[in-house]
Order: structure tokens, then C-alpha cells, then sequence
């Protein structure tokens, strides 16, 4: 792991355009909750962790969870260090996101187990099974079981097909089988813990732009996330004067323009429509129905909380005034979550012994990393990203050097890891 060349970080790059192949579309990449693509790369996950001297376990939502037993001499008493991070993808989205934060540790770990290296922990290695929501229209399905917060109330919920979260499980042969109680059961026991670590692509260009190859997550900024139903009357398009329209898409962009405009007012404070549509709509006919997502964010949840009581409320006017009826369901929010200084301060001490620059930044994209603080302390080391730091993207990019230079220093953390004492949790 002390090499100069770019290898092993090659090495890293070409695993993930292997598990890219594993795609819903013939065209990009899309790998959502339980497709035959989503359970081939959960398989592919698995063998690799095998091969790199782990012992695998699938659980009932489908997480891929590699263990690389500590050092014999430390016995069963023995924690865990965990990391990992999601393989699920959005619709055409890049192949690093996510997935980078299972293939670089599970890299680290093969190294480690060809040199005959121990460590004074367990290590486990997590493939989150979902975390974008793609299918069921819920972020961090897989690290809420994980972490023993899920909840119940999501097996009820459908995709676009019709199909349940609950019979999507119970047909995919996970144990379990989807009921509750195998969910329940596979939530981690946090004083099992020592805490969670993640490795992922920054998402954003702030690395770049400082020319620098790693950076240490201060913290994750909180996340809202909504479907927004807008009802209204159809009608002719010809025969109907403007003036007495009831018209849902015309409220909906109403709307969207209100999202633009409150969260543009703040600067930490961002809101994103990324779904619009008209269903059965037709060029002839006035939309009776307009469906569209809100994605509010900030690193404060009192900001992101104020933001969101001023749109709802303003999304209700504006239906009001025109006529029409919306309903705004929310999915449960994930609050903003600090990364731990204790962990933040190793990660640092190996960059600057390594002669890397010890550069700190918030996150405004979300991660598994958020619902795992819930349960334990938490870190996350970020990976700069090229092409100005698209993600969610196919142009999505980061070099082998980059993924070399994460791996070395994602090996120095752990061999050189120290618990927090038991007194200071």
C-alpha cells in the first residue's frame, strides 16, 4: 500500500466500471432497490468480499456486509469499525457515487489480508442496499435497518408499479422475507460499535477548485424531502377562458418558482424540484393533476425547518387562490449530522504525516453516514471529483492517483486507529 504508482487505485476505478455493467437501462447506469441488476451487484459485492478474506452476510433488507475478524489475540471482546456506503444509484447516475466507499475498503482489506495483517478490531465493510430512494421514494432505506430506525410504515409503500416495499422483499428471497420482525432484528447493537467511518466522492468542486486530492467532512447537512400532489379541473383547452381555469400545472410551476425563490434567500439554504409531471396529460386538455418532489436542504435544521413551514404554507395559498387542492406529503427528514472530532482529528493527523494538506468542509449532499450517527460517532474522508465536480451524472470522474492516494490513507487510519475511551462516549 506504499507504492508510488497509480495501480492500486486503478485497480479500484476498474471494479467500479465492472459493477457499472449491472444497469436497469441498456443506456447509463441505473441500479435501483431489488431489480435484477440491483441483486447482481449485490452478488458481484459479495464475491469480492470473499476474495478479500472476509466473511459475507446478507440481511434482510439486502445490505452486503463483509467481516474482517480482528487479530485472534483480542478474543470476543473485541468492537467494530465499520464503513460503507450504498451501491443503488440514481436514474443515469455516475458510477463512484456510493460505490466508491465499498470498493476502496474492501481493496484496503484484500492488501491487508495478503500481507498477513491483523487488526485489534473487527472491520466491517457495508454495501448499503439503498440510499437515493429511486424506487420507493424513501432515502436511506437500508442504513435506517442498519441502524434500528426504521420505519414501519414504509412497507406499505408502493413504486411506480404498484408494488409494495413489503412484497418487493418478500419476493426477493432475502431472510425474512420482509416482515418486521427480520428488520428489526438486523439493526447493529451500538456498544457493539466503535464507530462508522465513510469514504465517498465529494459531489461538489471545492476540492478541485483547491487543488487538493482529499478533504475531512465537518459535518452533513440535514435534508427534507417531499411529494407534492396539485388537483385541479380538466377541461377543454380551447373553450375554457384563462380566467376561469383551475388549472394544476400552472399552480405547480407556481409553486416550484416559490421553492426557487425562499431557498435562494439564504446562503447555506438550497431547494431542488427534481420531478415534474402531468399524469395522463394530454397537449388538448387543461391538467386536472400535476405531481412534482421537493429536495429542501441547509447545514442548520432550524434554517431548513423555517424554509420548509414558509413553502407549505405558501404552496396552500397559491392552491387557494387558484381554485385548486394540493397535498404535500412528507418523507421522514434526516437532521444534520456533525462528524465527530475524535475521528475528524485521526483522519487529519495521517494527512499531514502523509504531507497532505489537513482540509475540512461540510457535506450538503447526504449520506448512509447521517443515519449511522444516530447510533454511533461518525467520519467521512471525501475524494476530490474532476469534470467540476458533476455527480448524479454519467460524467461523474475521479483518477486512479486520487483513489490510490485515499486508499494509502485509509490504511494508515486504521492500522494507527484509537478508540475513544469508554468514559468519553
Amino acid at each position: 500500500m506504499t507504492q508510488n504508482t497509480t495501480s492500486f487505485g486503478q485497480a479500484i476505478l476498474d471494479r467500479a466500471d465492472q459493477l457499472a455493467r449491472f444497469s436497469d437501462a441498456e443506456a447509463g447506469l441505473t441500479c435501483a432497490f431489488l431489480t435484477p441488476a440491483h441483486r447482481a451487484a449485490q452478488a458481484q459485492l459479495a464475491q469480492w468480499m470473499e476474495e478479500a478474506g472476509m466473511s459475507v452476510r446478507i440481511d434482510a433488507i439486502g445490505n452486503v456486509i463483509g467481516r474482517y475478524a480482528a487479530d485472534a489475540a483480542v478474543g470476543d471482546s473485541a468492537r467494530v469499525l465499520m464503513t460503507g456506503s450504498h451501491f443503488d444509484t440514481v436514474r443515469n447516475g455516475g458510477r463512484y457515487d456510493g460505490r466508491l466507499g465499498i470498493l476502496l475498503p474492501i481493496a484496503v482489506v484484500g492488501a491487508l489480508n495478503a500481507a498477513g495483517i491483523r487488526l485489534p478490531y473487527h472491520f466491517e465493510v457495508v454495501g448499503f442496499a439503498e440510499e437515493e430512494g429511486l424506487r420507493f421514494k424513501t432515502s436511506f432505506l437500508a442504513s435506517s435497518v442498519l441502524a434500528g430506525r426504521f420505519d414501519p410504515a414504509l412497507l406499505d409503500r408502493q413504486d411506480v408499479d404498484g408494488v409494495t416495499l413489503r412484497d418487493a422483499l418478500a419476493a426477493s428471497g432475502l431472510p425474512g422475507g420482509g416482515e418486521l420482525p427480520a428488520l428489526q432484528a438486523a439493526a447493529v447493537d451500538p456498544a457493539s460499535l466503535l464507530g462508522f467511518v465513510e469514504v465517498h466522492i465529494e459531489q461538489g468542486p471545492v476540492l478541485l477548485h483547491h487543488g487538493l486530492p482529499l478533504g475531512i467532512v465537518t459535518q452533513i447537512a440535514g435534508s427534507s424531502r417531499f411529494q407534492v400532489r396539485v388537483e385541479g379541473l380538466a377541461s377543454h383547452a380551447g373553450t375554457t377562458p384563462m380566467g376561469m381555469r383551475k388549472d394544476a400545472a400552472a399552480g405547480a410551476a407556481e409553486m416550484i418558482l416559490l421553492v426557487e425563490q425562499r431557498c435562494g434567500e439564504v446562503p447555506t439554504l438550497v431547494g431542488t424540484v427534481g420531478q415534474l409531471q402531468v399524469p395522463e396529460g394530454s397537449s388538448n386538455v387543461i391538467p386536472a393533476a400535476c405531481m412534482f418532489s421537493m429536495d429542501i436542504r441547509a447545514g442548520e435544521d432550524g434554517i431548513r425547518e423555517a424554509a420548509i413551514a414558509d413553502i407549505v404554507a405558501g404552496i396552500q395559498r397559491i392552491a387557494a387562490r387558484r381554485g385548486l387542492t394540493a397535498k404535500v406529503e412528507r418523507v421522514p427528514p434526516v437532521n444534520n449530522a456533525p462528524c465527530a472530532r475524535w475521528l475528524m482529528d485521526q483522519f487529519g493527523a495521517v494527512l499531514k504525516k502523509r504531507g497532505l494538506q489537513v482540509f475540512e468542509l461540510p457535506s450538503g449532499a447526504g449520506h448512509d453516514a447521517m443515519m449511522m450517527q444516530r447510533v454511533t460517532d461518525v467520519a467521512m474522508l471525501f475524494v476530490r471529483c474532476g469534470n467540476g465536480g458533476i455527480s448524479h451524472n454519467p460524467l461523474e470522474t475521479i483518477t486512479a492517483d486520487d483513489a490510490r492516494q485515499a486508499a494509502e490513507v485509509f490504511v494508515d487510519f486504521l492500522r494507527h486507529f484509537q478508540p475513544l475511551p469508554a468514559m468519553r462516549r
